[in-house]
């Protein structure tokens, strides 16, 4: 039984940043030995257990298959042979799928990093890459990849290659598989970043803005008056709002609607 520290707080723990939340993988246990040891199933879709003690989640090492459409439409294989390079394979982007080895003593000691897929040298670079071509199985990678633009800012740019994969993505309909919620969970949390604008930048650049965000796509084509508006168009206009707005100095619960405002003012 082998633990690794994965994915978000690896990425962030290598940019220097604090990670909000830690998430485990295990490797070569069971079910029945993680309950054995404690922890708290939780986990409904696939084995995730949540530590008796320092309360963080820990998750079975598995592999992911697409069987279906939507959101549920995966089917997920764990068992004591799933390895961690097999796990990370599924992740979304390469900077996500890193992993570090965790000890008995729940400390970290780096020798190296776990990185099958380069993800610390496209931390490096500031390069959004897709980890595998799985990466077109769930369309909410899309709105992912969008979203840690407006989270890491215009130094980071999305790979050539995965550009072509969202293209495919946009021409064979699976973004008509999002729903609303899904949508709304991306979009509001983007709104919050310290580039929103990025966001929907991102999405008109991977040509995909007119299918998530018809209304929003439609300001490109809106001119406005060069006197007043050198900018050129409302496109331009409301992403020079989303910027001004993201640095006024306002309180915590007002935010996400001032925000969302700016947007569609």
């Amino acid at each position: 039984m082998k633990t690794y520290l994965v994915g978000g707080a690896v990425r962030d723990h290598l940019m220097g940043v604090y990670p909000k939340d830690k998430d485990f993988v295990v490797v070569g246990s069971s079910e029945q030995e993680m309950m054995d040891k404690g922890f708290e199933k939780v986990g409904a879709d696939f084995p995730v257990f949540i530590h008796p003690t320092n309360g963080n989640e820990y998750a079975l090492a598995r592999t992911e298959r697409k069987n279906g459409v939507g959101y549920n439409g995966f089917e997920t294989y764990h068992s004591e042979d799933v390895m961690i390079e097999d796990d990370l394979f599924r992740r979304d982007l390469s900077i996500n799928s890193i992993a570090i080895e965790v000890f008995d003593d729940m400390k970290t000691r780096l020798v190296s990093y776990i990185d099958p897929f380069n993800g610390v040298k496209d931390i490096e670079d500031k390069i959004l890459r897709h980890t595998s071509d799985a990466f077109i199985e769930d369309p909410v990678r899309v709105l992912r990849i969008a979203r840690f633009r407006a989270r890491f800012g215009p130094e980071w740019k999305v790979a050539d290659a995965t550009k072509e994969l969202i293209y495919k993505m946009a021409k064979s309909g699976v973004l008509g598989e999002l729903t609303a919620e899904r949508v709304w969970k991306e979009l509001s949390r983007a709104l919050l970043d310290p580039y929103p604008h990025l966001f929907f930048e991102t999405l008109l650049e991977t040509d995909t803005l007119h299918i998530l965000f018809p209304e929003v796509y439609a300001l490109v084509s809106a001119l406005e008056s060069h006197k007043w508006h050198p900018e050129g168009n409302a496109f331009a206009h409301t992403m020079l709002v989303l910027q001004a707005a993201s640095k006024l100095n306002i309180e915590d619960h007002l935010k996400l609607a001032v925000m969302f405002a700016s947007l569609v003012h």
